[in-house]
């Protein structure tokens, strides 16, 4: 990937993993923009980096995907770089849910996780087409390869991620896009909530891996766990979405 000159679109990029990604294309000179629902968390990382360009999104809001869409277009045309990191983790176990009357909250993570990567992606195809470089980042997980039980639609959402990313890359392999996918392990960071993920990947070993394997010209990269999983075969794949069941199921129950 061309990791300079570029004008960068991080969704969920205030915090966590997309503003690790968003201080190293400051640092080689690319133009970023990024987007979150937390108007305080923008301008928190805008006060670290000012020249930060934020903007105020709920990725899960077809019209907020739209109207973010058009504004960057539009103020930044030079923008050739889309990085589809938003994501919410809700854990749970289904015999302890009322998905009869808290579905709103359940399908949330599937606005957020699938139709927001899949919608953005559908909107800057189009316009990348036109550049002579674009770049098309979608972070999927470790957990799109074997599953955590205890997250369900999420696991089931990064699948869908991972697999749409495949599609992606074959209709779009005539162009000057990339499309590149990102499979983190756990990483320390609030991803479902504050402390869950303590055990993780510090956030800058995880982004600075990252970035080596963007620099090599990698379009599927993983890291740790996440990278092993994704060459599991199918008995490995079973035995290791058991075990960790085994060990987490207590944490729901």
């Amino acid at each position: 990937m061309k990791l300079s000159g570029n004008t960068v679109l991080i969704t969920g990029g205030a915090a966590g993993i997309g503003f690790a990604f968003a201080e190293r294309f400051i640092k080689m000179g690319n133009k970023v923009i990024v987007c979150g629902r937390r108007e305080a968390k923008l301008q928190e990382a805008k006060e670290t980096y000012p020249e930060l360009i934020t903007w105020v999104c709920d990725v899960t809001k077809e019209s907020d995907r739209i109207a973010l869409f058009d504004w960057v277009t539009s103020e930044h045309p030079d923008v050739n770089v889309l990085i589809n990191n938003a994501g919410i983790q809700q854990r749970y176990h289904v015999l302890k849910t009322n998905a009869k009357e808290d579905w709103s909250y359940y399908s949330q993570e599937i606005a957020s996780n699938i139709e927001a990567p899949f919608h953005f992606a559908m909107l800057f195809a189009p316009y990348f087409a036109n550049k002579d470089y674009a770049a098309i980042l979608n972070v999927s997980s470790g957990l799109a390869f074997t599953p955590m039980a205890i997250a369900p639609i999420y696991s089931a959402t990064k699948a869908a991620v991972h697999s749409f990313t495949m599609s992606l890359r074959q209709q779009l392999e005539d162009t000057d896009i990339e499309v590149i996918e990102i499979a983190p392990p756990a990483v320390n960071t609030d991803l479902g909530g504050a402390g869950l993920h303590t055990f993780g990947t510090p956030v800058d070993e995880f982004a600075d891996a990252i970035f080596k394997g963007l620099e090599a010209g990698k379009i599927e990269i993983g890291y740790a766990r996440a990278e092993k999983a994704m060459r599991m075969s199918r008995d490995e794949i079973d035995e290791s979405v058991k075990t960790m069941y085994a060990n987490m199921k207590n944490t729901i129950l």
